[in-house]
């Protein structure tokens, strides 16, 4: 019989879309809403037919706050939804919605450390093996070894969307390639592209955290201060991080959601070469279409699209 963890994330009522939105774009769809302003508008809705009101249920609207519920299973597949739930809880963050999670009798603050237990070794695509710092690899079978320590940041590997964007990143590298990585998180794209031959890189995000943790993380993998450069700010509307990316790149990956994408369309013109490769990630089934029409209308072709449970990953050539 599978076992499943509880969480509880609550924010406020207003919140309580974006949470819920966050969450299924994730990949996340079984959760639990309980909200007692729902129940209060049900209740004067039904102030005739008191027996669709229980007592409990109007006790909680007077005194509860609105939370949502989100089970996580044991094994992989919880290790999937726990990466997912970070990505949800990652998006809050950048929407500047506050949130606090409860798990299990997990304090709050140790929740960023409680989903390590699913952090362990990971082989990626053809070439790259994940792993965090606490762990060791006797045989990495010719991988690149990638040691990453996430952290509050969304990236381990094992999110679909991260699988796929590195599945891309290995086979369109190329030796001294100019790459730049737009949500960066923990640094994992970036850092495999240096591994399997890149010879400089940039990234940006809009979480300071990010940036402190991918910058932690490329020293970590031994690569240089002066091969890396990590910007703080939104690329699509940052004038100075637009200023200091936009030079001409040969690879550039983006690992986000369909609407940030859709916002960087013009940037991938700024940043990606003539005759170089585009790889974007994140894309949920129903939303591909309009994200690469609008990325092919600004000159790019598609040479490749990959696709795992609802996500969707491109490679594209800048004409």
């Amino acid at each position: 019989m599978n076992e499943y963890r509880e969480i509880k994330i609550y924010v406020s009522h207003g919140a309580m879309d974006a949470l819920t939105d966050n969450l299924i774009m994730a990949g996340i769809t079984g959760i639990v809403i309980n909200d007692p302003e729902d129940i209060k508008s049900f209740a004067a809705e039904k102030s005739d037919s008191w027996d669709y009101i229980d007592d409990e249920l109007l006790k909680q609207a007077a005194s509860g706050e609105p939370y949502v519920t989100v089970y996580l299973s044991e094994g992989e597949d919880g290790a999937r939804d726990a990466e997912s739930v970070k990505i949800a809880l990652d998006r809050l963050t950048q929407l500047g919605i506050e949130y606090r999670v409860e798990q299990e009798n997990v304090r709050e603050e140790d929740w960023a450390n409680e989903w390590k237990k699913y952090f362990t070794p990971l082989e990626v695509g053809e070439k790259i093996l994940i792993k965090p710092s606490w762990e060791n690899v006797a045989d990495p079978k010719g991988r690149a070894v990638v040691e990453l320590d996430p952290e509050s940041t969304f990236g381990t590997g094992r999110h679909y969307t991260t699988q796929l964007c590195l599945e891309l990143t290995e086979k369109y590298v190329r030796e001294g390639d100019k790459v730049l990585d737009l949500g960066c998180g923990s640094g994992i794209v970036f850092i495999s592209a240096m591994k399997l031959g890149a010879a400089h890189a940039q990234a940006t995000d809009i979480s300071p955290d990010a940036v402190k943790i991918s910058r932690r993380n490329a020293e970590n993998n031994g690569i240089s201060s002066d091969d890396v450069e990590v910007y703080l700010g939104d690329a699509a509307n940052d004038d100075n991080v637009r200023k200091n990316i936009c030079q001409g790149h040969e690879l550039v990956m983006a690992n986000i959601v369909a609407d940030v994408l859709l916002s960087l369309a013009d940037v991938f013109t700024e940043t990606v070469k003539p005759h170089g490769r585009l790889i974007l990630s994140g894309i949920i089934d129903g939303r591909d279409g309009e994200v690469i029409e609008a990325v092919k209308s600004r000159g790019f072709t598609v040479l490749e699209h990959r696709h795992a449970d609802i996500w969707n990953a491109y490679a594209l050539e800048r004409l």
